[in-house]
């Protein structure tokens, strides 16, 4: 066994297409491993059920940041500056009497070709009973001052400044992130240079403050773009890797070794237990796997668990039963089973050592072949809506997207990403499990 493995580990060289898909595998199988390491699987699901607002400092539907490198107009990334982060840009005087102001000025450079997408300023404050008071200003590169609003801080408050029709009208109608950053002499081109935001505060109590983030919300974010809910598609690309793969190969696996151990349990034994795995067969066969997954998802669970079970359960009595059974009469006939049997070995003994051990070569290309159209069905459960409501996977994504209109709303990159790592998974494993199909199988070898 171990010397028909290394003697398969070495013709695999001479197939490129064997190279190729084992690369696309390792590759995913990095993506897998990256993925739950630097995004535990408790993280995974705060960051794609949006806990605590977790993604609040992110554009929405917002394109993945390398397009700019293909755009020549340079749209903006998103920017944000806080008082937390850098504690310079506070500023508090007393005044005596628990009265202090607490002042900040954000100030950043802007340098791109198109205007961002919103505007909006998060204040927290720290008091008893006397709420502080802001002011906030908007100065632009060329020293015009717009004044945005006056705000009574409560301890988490968040002012959009694109919602603000008070701004809106300052504005002469325009909207604020185009009238902010919008140039005089051209309104349809931002005016680039420094601006500040510049917010004055007045708090009443000793010990009160304070503290502030500017974001100036992006047309691109991230490594994959964002979604309708602020989210970084990333982390659903990232954590879709290894659910995909878990699922294809458990389900692949599970299926597999079960269907080849009931083959040879019923050549082994004949008989009655034969005829009752050639009937049950016979009624799975006809049994269409889809529909009673969707009846799953729609009256019991959702659970990508309780998915795989019944994938498993169904797929131990599919059509690869008749092929083991053929093949293990053959090897019932063989005299080294005469042997054993003569010996005195039991049937446990020689379905498991003699039996199973002599077609596993046969089984590992079946096996590599079918984890793709797991990886499918899963995919095809989610994009159905019956998808595991928790886990954040490829199939998930593309149903958002189709809710959604991504494709109808120019939000193309929310289809193709997890599309593109669909068909790479597919067609990694389709490669080298053909590649492991002619190296062997016997019939197909190259002379």
């Amino acid at each position: 066994m171990k010397a028909t493995f290394s003697n398969a580990f070495r013709q695999m060289r001479r197939y490129p297409s064997a190279v190729a898909g084992s690369i696309i595998i390792l590759f995913l199988v990095f993506m897998a491993i990256y993925a739950m390491v630097t995004i535990p699987y408790s993280e995974a699901l705060r960051l794609w059920r949006g806990a605590d607002n977790v993604w609040m400092q992110s554009p929405r539907n917002a394109r993945p940041a390398w397009f700019n490198y293909f755009y020549k107009e340079k749209q903006p990334l998103t920017i944000v500056q806080s008082t937390t982060d850098d504690p310079d840009a506070k500023i508090m005087v007393d005044l005596g009497g628990g009265v202090a102001t607490s002042d900040f000025i954000f100030e950043f450079d802007y340098q791109y070709d198109g205007f961002p997408s919103e505007l909006a300023v998060f204040l927290t404050a720290e008091f008893t009973a006397a709420r502080p008071n802001v002011v906030l200003n908007w100065i632009t590169p060329d020293g015009r001052e717009i004044p945005l609003g006056e705000l009574t801080v409560r301890a988490n408050e968040t002012y959009s400044v694109s919602q603000d029709s008070r701004v809106t009208r300052r504005l002469g109608g325009v909207q604020p992130e185009r009238g902010l950053f919008a140039d005089p002499a051209n309104p349809d081109k931002p005016l680039k240079g420094t601006y500040q935001l510049v917010g004055e505060g007045l708090v009443f109590e000793e010990g009160s403050s304070i503290d502030a983030t500017l974001v100036v919300y992006g047309k691109l974010h991230g490594l994959a773009g964002t979604d309708h809910r602020r989210r970084d598609i990333t982390v659903a690309l990232l954590w879709g890797t290894p659910v995909a793969l878990a699922f294809g190969l458990v389900a692949a696996v599970g299926s597999s070794i079960m269907t080849m151990f009931l083959g040879a349990t019923a050549v082994w034994f004949g008989g009655w237990v034969d005829w009752l795995i050639r009937r049950v067969n016979e009624i799975v066969m006809i049994l269409p796997l889809l529909p009673i997954l969707i009846m799953v998802g729609l009256f019991y669970s959702r659970s990508i668990w309780v998915m795989l079970s019944v994938v498993i359960l169904l797929g131990i009595f599919g059509s690869g039963i008749l092929s083991y059974r053929s093949m293990f009469i053959q090897v019932k006939q063989s005299g080294y089973i005469d042997a054993a049997r003569a010996y005195g070995a039991g049937s446990g003994r020689i379905i498991i050592r003699y039996m199973i051990p002599k077609i596993i070569p046969t089984l590992i290309p079946g096996f590599v072949t079918q984890v793709p159209s797991f990886v499918f069905l899963e995919a095809t459960l989610a994009l159905l809506g019956l998808g595991d409501p928790v886990l954040p996977t490829w199939g998930k994504l593309l149903n958002d997207a189709q809710t959604h209109g991504a494709l109808f709303n120019g939000y193309f990159y929310w289809v193709l990403e997890p599309a593109f790592l669909l068909m790479l998974a597919g067609l990694g494993f389709a490669m080298l499990g053909f590649a492991l199909d002619r190296i062997f199988n016997p019939r197909l070898r190259e002379v």
